[in-house]
């Protein structure tokens, strides 16, 4: 309902104008009435809020003038900006820094009628008015001219100059048929292309000249002798000649950049990066992959594949022999040969590096098949190598040369069977020179001297197949009756003798083929070793004398592939037979082993941990990698993974420090797998034990052994 308007004072017209003049008192604001609830044609009422918090002045203050000045200064800028100086070789601060905001930007077709541009527009508008107004004009005068002079005649006005109607004209060939068009193709072969590049520079343009200026000289010089004897000789000068610039030109020199030596050195640093590029998901598992299934399943793991190595000189050979280098633990090296007596050829080992899989760091050829490596411990550029036809070779891979330093010849004395294992010896304080020990197939065990000008060698043991277990190595058994005796010692039964006379002699056969070689690791114990024979026994030696064995071990029935000492428990060791079966040994026990582990198929090698007491790796035929922990298991492997196909394994070796092992097949390639946590477990001594992490390791795997010999009658007696 609007407001009532106030009632006019009647009185006041006509006598009182007088008092109008008067000032009236003020009144006091009246508020109109609210509105009626339902009136939509109700005025607004204006009602002012007042908030509880504002700010309560006074009149004085609310009079007093504050100055507020408006700069173009961003105060969200940025102050202290830096930028490298490559003039004065130092960051400087940026003095000025853009102060600039835009709120709000937008693109559109509308001028300025100011601008220069909308004045142009302008223009040309005006322009083309006037252009059309003249146009016009002479149409309308032609039009005129024309009626104002005909007026007279009865022809009716020209209109060819007009123009047709545009959407109702049609010409006259449009209006006939047109044939259908018809696409005919065919293919042909494209012609045979070859692309062919060449580089050149003003070097070799400018030696291409003095060779073809020496060239015509030769030739001028023939001519002036005349004749075509002559001809000929000039013929041939300028060949022997061009053939003779050629030869120079191919030798390297001092001043040409591509053979320098810092190049091959930025070329290896380029070709390292490309290969990280290139395998950069394998380089993230082999540093951050976990398998997170472990914690699932406590008494199983897994092996990841990592990287594969090989080159083309390593495809039609086999992998006999691996080891890591001491001092670069991602440097190793891989000997290839035949195991094949009808398929021999000549020997290779490849350095390789897990930087680099796709190329070996260094590679040196050799006459024979290698059989086994070894680096010295100390020295970590020598590298000992024994070969399928006896030979032992010395290398110095710092040298970079293909030829050993140090060569056993005939001359000298080799073995006269392939070498089938070869270890360095430490270094004596008394004696400065180097040793390492040979095993061979013609059962001599050899110590090798380097001299100063040759490789000597000094036999140190002569391996005989014992008729009877433990008896020393005398001649007069039959190699039949120490197979015999070895056959029924695997299977638990007494060693047969082979007679009266055997038993007068002492039971000693003939001559025993070494196969296997290994060094005790415990202190003061470094002159203890182990030999394992093909038939099927392990010896037990010592490097101080030579006259007879410590102790035999015969569980084998077959050759024995490998025999590997514990890294932390120093009594106990390995042996892998091809009789499909890994046995673990006290050597203070050896009437029986402790455990055996049937794999099922020929075991080519087999590996103890170094971290843990109670893990190993063993690698069968049927291209599978066991890997026990005996501490979780003592019958069943915790993995047994199938890494190759078509192929058969044939050496393993852990890594010193990465949880990762390599194994090698008949096909010429290494393979490099990482272990999963279960597979990796290492005893941590906690907070105040006195116990050393060594300590708890042996104490770990004598508690497998302990109950390993209660659940055996016959170990428990012993």
């Amino acid at each position: 309902m609007p407001p009532l308007s106030p009632k006019k004072d009647l009185k006041g017209k006509g006598k009182g104008r007088k008092k109008d003049s008067e000032p009236s008192a003020p009144q006091e604001y009246v508020p109109p009435p609210p509105p009626m609830p339902g009136d939509d044609f109700a005025m607004p009422v204006r009602e002012i809020v007042k908030p509880d918090n504002q700010l309560q002045l006074t009149e004085a203050e609310m009079e007093e003038e504050i100055a507020k000045m408006l700069t173009a200064n961003n105060p969200a800028a940025p102050k202290n900006i830096a930028r490298f100086n490559m003039k004065e070789r130092l960051y400087k601060f940026e003095p000025m820094v853009e102060q600039t905001i835009v709120h709000y930007a937008t693109d559109g077709w509308l001028l300025h009628r100011g601008g220069e541009e909308a004045k142009r527009q302008l223009d040309l508008e005006k322009m083309e008015q006037e252009a059309s107004a003249r146009f016009q004009a002479e149409v309308d005068k032609a039009h005129h001219d024309k009626r104002g002079g005909g007026e007279g005649d009865d022809d009716a006005p020209d209109d060819s100059r007009q123009l047709r109607n545009q959407f109702n004209f049609s010409e006259r060939a449009a209006q006939t048929l047109n044939f259908p068009l018809r696409d005919r193709e065919t293919h042909t072969e494209p012609p045979p292309t070859a692309t062919v590049s060449g580089a050149c520079n003003q070097w070799a343009i400018f030696d291409d000249y003095l060779h073809d200026l020496e060239r015509q000289k030769i030739e001028e010089a023939m001519k002036s002798k005349g004749g075509k004897k002559g001809q000929q000789q000039a013929a041939q000068a300028a060949a022997a000649a061009a053939a003779a610039a050629a030869a120079q030109a191919a030798k390297p020199t001092d001043s040409d950049p591509m053979h320098a030596p810092n190049l091959a050195q930025s070329a290896k640093i380029l070709d390292r990066m490309a290969n990280q590029n290139m395998f950069e998901e394998i380089t993230m598992d082999f540093k951050y992959w976990e398998d997170t299934s472990d914690a699932f399943r406590p008494g199983e793991g897994s092996l990841l594949p990592l990287w594969r190595f090989a080159s083309d000189k390593s495809r039609r050979r086999q992998v006999t022999a691996m080891c890591w280098n001491p001092l670069y633990l991602d440097l190793f090296a891989v000997g290839y040969g035949s195991y094949d007596f009808l398929r021999q050829s000549s020997g290779l080992i490849n350095i390789f590096s897990l930087k680099n899989p796709l190329h070996p760091e260094f590679s040196f050829n050799t006459e024979s098949g290698v059989m086994c490596l070894h680096f010295h411990p100390e020295y970590a550029n020598l590298l000992a190598v024994g070969c399928y036809d006896g030979a032992v070779l010395v290398f110095d891979v710092h040298l970079k040369q293909a030829a050993p330093i140090y060569t056993a010849s005939v001359r000298t004395g080799k073995h006269n069977d392939p070498v089938w294992s070869i270890f360095w010896q430490p270094t004596d304080e008394a004696q400065k020179a180097l040793q390492f020990m040979s095993c061979s197939s013609d059962g001599a065990v050899h110590i090798w001297t380097m001299n100063k000008s040759e490789l000597t060698h000094e036999p140190l043991m002569k391996l005989r197949v014992l008729g009877k277990e433990g008896a020393k190595p005398q001649a007069g058994s039959k190699p039949s009756d120490a197979a015999a005796a070895a056959a029924s010692a695997s299977n638990g039964g007494p060693v047969p003798t082979g007679g009266d006379e055997d038993v007068a002699a002492g039971g000693a056969g003939g001559t025993a083929g070494g196969c296997c070689l290994d060094f005790c690791k415990g202190p003061g114990h470094e002159h203890i070793y182990l030999v394992g024979t093909e038939e099927g026994a392990v010896h037990k030696c010592s490097k101080a004398y030579s006259s007879e064995y410590l102790s035999t071990y015969a569980g084998h029935a077959l050759a024995v592939y490998a025999v590997k000492w514990n890294h932390l428990h120093h009594t106990t060791f390995l042996s892998a037979s091809a009789d499909w079966s890994v046995k673990l040994w006290d050597s203070n026990f050896p009437r029986k082993p402790v455990l055996n582990f049937d794999l099922n198929d020929s075991v080519g090698d087999v590996a103890w941990a170094p971290y843990s007491s109670t893990v190993f790796a063993a690698v069968t035929d049927d291209g599978r990698v066991h890997v026990y922990d005996l501490a979780e298991s003592k019958l069943l492997p915790m993995c047994a993974q199938k890494v190759v196909k078509k192929a058969r394994l044939t050496k393993v070796v852990f890594n010193p420090r990465w949880p990762i092992i390599l194994v090698g097949d008949d096909k010429g390639c290494v393979t490099s797998l990482k272990l999963s946590p279960n597979l990796r477990k290492r005893c941590v001594p906690d907070k105040g034990q006195k116990e050393s992490a060594e300590e708890l390791e042996v104490a770990k795997l004598e508690r497998v052994m302990d109950v390993a010999r209660r659940s055996d009658p016959e170990n428990a007696q012993a």
